[in-house]
């Protein structure tokens, strides 16, 4: 392929791997070095995931900026170190007859609008040159400013208890799995994301994606900015 290959790559990232993963199957099969993504997804999600080919790796603060939809599922009942699936659980609640539907549709309606979030420590955000998450490995848990997010749309679509499904559309800087903990703990009975899925970044939407079997140079889109 030429080394002037220009544009992006919608990729529908499957459960298990790290979104780097997923640039090192393009970078083979498109025969190029010079990949990178928008936006990275932990290996426990899946959903969209935007490659940036070639020169278009120099647009990423723009993708950076965007607004994202995510599908996800909240575990009521258990608190984890990671505020995942993955993690250790740290602490259990009962799940008591005042936890109802009602309760719960309340406490997420709260939660839609401007809001603060602490960041957590499993992220890639930097303290003092190191990424927390690098940190948190080590055990080391450090002071975190909490940062002004946007939730645009908030909407619970399943409660079967101790699961929450529902759909969010937030600002850039928003994790999921902080706000599954904090609408956990205003609950009062803590929880924990169990499942995440991305589904539009932007005017980009999953349904768009590729597999990551049929990454090739077929399906590099243009992009054009103003």
């Amino acid at each position: 392929m030429s080394s002037q290959a220009f544009g992006i790559m919608l990729v529908n990232k499957p459960k298990g791997i790290t979104s780097h993963d997923v640039v090192d199957v393009a970078r083979k099969r498109l025969g190029l070095r010079k990949i990178g993504h928008a936006g990275t997804l932990d290996p426990m999600a899946t959903g969209l995931l935007v490659l940036l080919i070639g020169r278009a790796t120099k647009l990423s603060n723009r993708f950076v900026e965007f607004d994202k939809e995510y599908e996800a599922t909240m575990t009521l009942g258990k608190k984890t170190d990671t505020g995942d699936a993955e993690g250790k659980v740290i602490a259990e609640f009962q799940i008591g007859d005042d936890i109802t539907e009602e309760k719960i549709k309340g406490v997420f309606s709260r939660f839609v609008g401007e809001i603060e979030q602490v960041p957590p420590m499993v992220s890639a955000l930097r303290h003092r040159g190191k990424r927390l998450y690098e940190l948190a490995r080590k055990g080391i848990v450090v002071e975190r400013p909490p940062r002004r997010v946007k939730i645009y749309k908030l909407d619970i679509t399943r409660i079967a208890l101790p699961q929450v499904d529902f759909i969010v559309a937030c600002s850039k800087g928003t994790y999921i799995r902080k706000l599954c903990e904090d609408i956990g703990d205003s609950l009062g009975c803590g929880a924990y994301q169990s499942r995440l899925h991305r589904t539009r970044i932007g005017p980009f939407r999953v349904e768009e994606a590729v597999p990551v079997e049929e990454i090739n140079e077929s399906a590099i889109r243009p992009i054009y900015f103003k």
